[in-house]
């Protein structure tokens, strides 16, 4: 197993108007591309574990941080990270390798990105593995109305994005206990602190 001496080193290198941080391993491996797309809150180190067992089975492993996560580049407009900027960074990170085509893994908001990048550029992608987000067909409703129907206005989804910018500013104040939260363990479940009005 990988851990985080043997993680790779970052470089960060420009495609599609950004600058991406890249972890690689296997370059040896050249040829065998295999694109690791991690999702939200996470980060390309949430793939440590499977780096080298994926560099063992032969791939040239490339894992990005996506625009707005670790120190790849965090556009301002928030229209700088829709689904066709964050594939068509996939697309250069293709080209800035000299592939045609690679296999993408997704997870989370990543295996959203990788079911995008098979439907909007399916001459790039070999094969797909995502994990945690099943294919979501776009619908005559809303996804955020569909959600609210089924968990109710108060989901932390339904509510953030029917209010732009409040959960910029909750988050923004309260960054330890948000993420003191998300990645607790070995504790007793209890409720969360609702920190909205």
């Amino acid at each position: 197993m990988t851990n985080n001496s043997n993680f790779p080193t970052s470089k960060l290198i420009s495609v599609n108007g950004v600058e991406l941080e890249i972890f690689e391993a296997g370059q040896e491996n050249k040829g065998e591309p295999i694109i690791l797309c991690h999702g939200w809150p996470e980060h390309a180190y949430s793939w440590r574990y499977q780096v080298a067992p994926l560099v063992e089975a032969g791939y040239h492993v490339i894992v990005p941080n996506q625009r707005g996560y670790g120190n790849s580049s965090c556009p301002e407009e928030v229209t700088q990270y829709d689904i066709e900027h964050l594939t068509g960074d996939l697309v250069a990170l293709l080209d800035y390798y000299n592939y045609q085509d690679a296999i993408f893994m997704g997870h989370d908001w990543g295996a959203s990105i990788v079911w995008s990048m098979s439907l909007l550029h399916p001459e790039r992608v070999k094969k797909m593995i995502n994990l945690c987000l099943p294919y979501q067909i776009r619908g005559e409703k809303p996804w955020i109305d569909f959600m609210e129907e089924f968990l109710g206005e108060d989901y932390y989804f339904v509510h953030f994005n029917k209010q732009p910018g409040v959960a910029d500013a909750i988050l923004n104040e309260n960054t330890s206990q948000f993420l003191n939260n998300l990645y607790r363990k070995n504790v007793p479940a209890q409720a969360p602190v609702k920190v909205w009005k």
